[in-house]
């Protein structure tokens, strides 16, 4: 990015605050944007499992000349993998073309049927998502596989995301639990500040990711009349000052794009000032709303309350 900001983890490795999303980006679109990303100047980019085009983005990573030693790699564990950690990771290791993860998040507090009628979401009769019961098996025992994995050389990082502060209590608080998540990505925006998961997770050395950093057409931020009006005395775009917000908060942020303009464009962030990192604050006290909300048919977003 542009002002060139990194986060140190609580391991002592190193994440750039800004990176690419690469959710929902078909293979193709997906590919030319990882190599675009990291030709402008992009360091991080965040993949998944569970997104289905890990094999474009690590044809990307390959081809763009880029060593992989210089690129923050991210990828997580879907739900339906957490009873088996091991060969999930290497699934994504072999997709993406690589030797080493930087950073494996589990992707929700949920464990899916991996026996069940989809491999990704597999469903009840009823229609209903398939929920291994938690005394079965639970987020604490997948967290209890991941840590074994720091000691393979093949993850730097461990964390995960969409965590509550509830889930990250009864992750600190579980006998098996010797590792604090480096990491924990949510969905992070002037509609969603999530004050609360903030304040737990700097009291706890949990760093933040944001994901939909720049809402979506059906949550305008950058029609917001605080952030343009901030953009336009900037200099900068609104999508730039929502970036550079997140930033000023103490969080990387992701946003997602297969656009190259707005690729290069979003690069482009800038250091916000206090004043009006908190007049952007403001935008929450008449407007709240989260835009992604999947119907697990469990409690997940503690901190909604």
């Amino acid at each position: 990015m542009s002002t060139g900001r990194t986060f140190e983890l609580n391991d002592g490795n190193v994440i750039p605050a800004l990176g690419l999303g690469t959710w929902q980006s078909q293979d193709k679109e997906v590919y030319d944007a990882v190599l675009i990303a990291l030709k402008t100047g992009y360091r991080h980019i965040d993949a998944a499992f569970c997104y289905g085009n890990e094999v474009p983005v690590g044809n990307a990573i390959k081809n763009s000349g880029v060593p992989r030693e210089s690129i923050f790699l991210t990828s997580k564990l879907w739900s339906t993998g957490h009873t088996r950690v091991v060969e999930e990771l290497e699934a994504s290791l072999k997709n993406l073309d690589v030797d080493y993860l930087d950073l494996y998040l589990m992707h929700w507090p949920v464990t899916l049927n991996p026996k069940g009628n989809h491999p990704i979401l597999p469903t009840t009769p009823t229609g209903a998502r398939d929920i291994v019961p938690e005394e079965e098996w639970n987020y604490i025992k997948t967290w209890a596989a991941m840590q074994t994995l720091l000691k393979t050389g093949k993850v730097k990082s461990i964390g995960v995301a969409n965590f509550s502060t509830h889930h990250l209590e009864q992750l600190a608080s579980a006998p098996t639990t010797t590792i604090v998540p480096a990491v924990n990505q949510v969905e992070m925006h002037p509609y969603n500040p999530q004050e609360k998961l903030i304040r737990y997770c700097n009291e706890n050395g949990i760093h933040l990711t944001a994901y939909s950093p720049l809402g979506s057409t059906s949550a305008p931020l950058q029609e917001e009349g605080i952030v343009k009006a901030v953009a336009e005395r900037l200099g900068k775009s609104a999508a730039q000052v929502l970036i550079s917000w997140a930033i000023w908060r103490g969080t990387s942020v992701i946003p997602k794009s297969v656009t190259p303009s707005r690729i290069a464009s979003n690069f482009e962030d800038c250091v916000m000032s206090d004043a009006d990192g908190k007049l952007i604050n403001e935008i929450s006290k008449t407007t709240r709303k989260r835009i992604v909300s999947p119907n697990w048919g469990v409690k997940i977003f503690y901190d909604d309350d």
